[in-house]
């Protein structure tokens, strides 16, 4: 797709919520698209009833951005409930509006709505993906092996946890992590492997400090915050023979599954809602398997999904001669 004629070629448009932030900048990467990032933060009443339009809805995000909407941008991305308010004005002045995740009200307001298949949406301007967007692939990988050089090791394998925690679907307490400890301390002692651990931005104190008493010590490495150097969470996806996840984060979920190695989820049987079933696709696919049914590593092809939904998007671009 050639580059749009104004620049910026694009926004995206987010609550500045992690996940969400790596879900639009994922889609605007693989459109090749020259991005502007902007994290809203919209007043009431409109953040009570977003995405649905009230008067002067330009004005729900503060004065730089309504004064931006002068000169609106050629692409609009946004991710999350509040953005998609943002994108539907967008929509109103010109731009091509994509809209990722289910905007909880009919996607007719938008160009094209990317949601997950989990959600359930369909339309014929839905395009629908297992799990989320996110930037990992052959190349992604290659470069965080390369920034992570240090997490090489040659004594034997190793796995990689990644934490997640409490959500509305699933309770995350350090009861529930002492079963995931105990499955890794075994495997690690019987394989002579390590463990290489990570914590996520919802991951309770408590999990955090016993994941330091878990894993603190050579060989194994326990990163849960600054005071524990660089995040080396792309680092563990790039080295990892393996990777366990809780079943909790969707996002953490299809990025281990975009890699090559066997990924194990915990605590599934205890995960509701729509993550459930997207966990229940994973199993159902055999991209994951249960960590309770052990760690017997397994062949596996690597999920991405992420440059398909950009091709979709990029064909109706064109089609609308953007």
């Amino acid at each position: 797709m050639q580059r749009f004629a104004d620049a910026p070629d694009c926004w995206t448009l987010t609550d500045g919520h992690a996940g969400n932030v790596r879900q639009a900048q994922a889609l605007a990467a693989a459109l090749d698209v020259q991005a502007r990032d902007w994290t809203l933060q919209s007043r009431a009443p409109w953040r009570w009833l977003a995405p649905r339009m009230l008067p002067s809805s330009a004005a729900a995000f503060g004065a730089e951005f309504e004064a931006a909407f002068a000169q609106p941008p050629a692409l609009a991305i946004g991710c999350g409930r509040q953005a998609a308010l943002a994108t539907r004005v967008l929509r109103g002045r010109g731009s091509f509006a994509v809209q990722i995740l289910d905007p909880r009200i009919s996607p007719m307001h938008w160009d094209i709505v990317v949601a997950p298949e989990h959600d359930g949406l369909a339309g014929g301007n839905v395009i629908t993906l297992m799990g989320s967007l996110h930037p990992v692939d052959e190349a992604w990988l290659a470069q965080a092996r390369a920034r992570f050089d240090s997490l090489r090791y040659s004594h034997g394998p190793q796995l990689a946890l990644l934490a997640g925690g409490t959500s509305a679907h699933a309770r995350i307490d350090a009861a529930t992590f002492e079963p995931i400890a105990s499955a890794l301390r075994h495997w690690a002692a019987e394989r002579g492997g390590r463990i290489l651990a990570t914590a996520s931005r919802r991951t309770p104190e408590d999990v955090r400090d016993r994941l330091h008493a878990w894993f603190g010590q050579a060989p194994h490495q326990v990163w849960t915050g600054e005071a524990d150097g660089a995040n080396p969470y792309a680092g563990l996806l790039g080295w990892a023979d393996g990777i366990v996840c809780t079943a909790d984060s969707v996002n953490m979920l299809s990025e281990a599954c975009a890699t090559t190695a066997p990924v194990f989820v915990a605590g599934a049987d205890a995960l509701q809602g729509r993550p459930r079933r997207f966990v229940d696709q994973l199993l159902q696919r055999g991209r994951v398997r249960r960590l309770e049914d052990g760690l017997e590593m397994f062949e596996c092809a690597p999920l991405r999904e992420t440059a398909r939904v950009a091709a979709e998007v990029r064909q109706r671009l064109q089609a609308r001669g953007r």
